[in-house]
């Protein structure tokens, strides 16, 4: 598990966070690994850390092993009602900061055994290769393999400054946004634009339009549009504290699209470790999910 978690990130320093203890622990883990196997592993200099073609092929070959060791290691933990271990999950910057964070650390108070390792990143994440537990994602999941529980549902808002609406007007149906300076967000996963959705007489319409700026960080389109720069559509997360004091002003909220899905996604079976349950079961409550579908409180 050290040679692996070394393997993954190239790293001595960050598989010692993976595992939870020193540095110095995983390196003797596996020099006693290279001496057994009478291989060396890695190519190691002061600035980095690289396989060599043994360490490649071991690392290809040990993926079913280390995969039943986390099968077995699963099954003891499914067995005990507390949580225990390092949670490993991965969430958006903005999400991860303003919801994810605050839960996890009441998570950490309630239960003494448990311990977290967040990852704040806008780029899609491959659970195996980081040797995730889970990950939130917004939208619907398009990979069958993963499974997915929803926690959130995120209304999404068109807004746009003040002093922009002041200079360019107020755009009052979909088709005005055709004439306005829309800011985009460049979606990490695909590299596409994330269309403009509107609901009219229950109906999604998605008009076309020519962006006037790209970004590919969620909140920053909430800073371009503090800016003047121009509309945006973005969870309501993002822009309530703005909209709250008046910086921003949501456009056409009669029309808003369906809410946009946020899932917590995990591999494996259907039985979750006790540690994800315990996140589940947060998220869903300090979101409001689990009132809103009559879940327990």
């Amino acid at each position: 598990m050290a040679f692996a978690a070394v393997a993954r990130h190239l790293s001595f320093a960050q598989a010692s966070r993976e595992l939870g203890v020193a540095p110095s622990s995983v390196a003797k883990s596996v020099a006693r690994l290279e001496t057994r196997m009478g291989v060396r592993l890695f190519v190691r200099t002061t600035r980095s850390v690289q396989l060599t073609a043994d360490g490649e092929e071991l690392f290809r070959r040990c993926s079913d092993v280390l995969a039943q060791v986390t099968e077995l290691e699963e099954m003891t933990d499914v067995r005990s009602s507390e949580p225990t271990g390092i949670l490993r999950i991965s969430a958006p910057i903005g999400y991860g900061g303003k919801v994810v964070i605050p839960v996890i650390g009441t998570l950490l108070a309630q239960h003494p055994k448990l311990r977290a390792d967040l990852r704040l990143s806008d780029e899609r994440v491959d659970l195996a290769r980081d040797g995730l537990d889970g990950t939130l994602r917004f939208g619907k999941l398009p990979d069958s393999s993963l499974i997915a529980r929803e926690v959130d549902r995120q209304p999404l808002v068109l807004c746009a400054s003040p002093g922009y609406l002041a200079q360019r007007g107020t755009p009052t149906t979909p088709a005005d946004v055709a004439d306005h300076d829309v800011i985009a967000f460049r979606m990490p996963g695909s590299g596409r634009d994330r269309p403009l959705e509107f609901r009219v007489e229950g109906e999604t319409i998605a008009p076309t339009f020519t962006p006037r700026m790209w970004l590919s960080h969620g909140e920053s389109l909430v800073d371009a549009m503090l800016a003047d720069c121009g509309l945006a559509q973005v969870p309501q997360f993002m822009a309530q504290d703005a909209l709250a004091v008046g910086r921003l002003v949501e456009l056409m909220p009669t029309l808003r699209p369906e809410p946009l899905e946020v899932n917590l996604v995990t591999s494996g079976g259907r039985t979750l470790m006790p540690r994800v349950r315990v996140l589940l079961d947060a998220l869903r409550l300090r979101t409001g999910y689990a009132k809103a579908n009559g879940m327990p409180q």
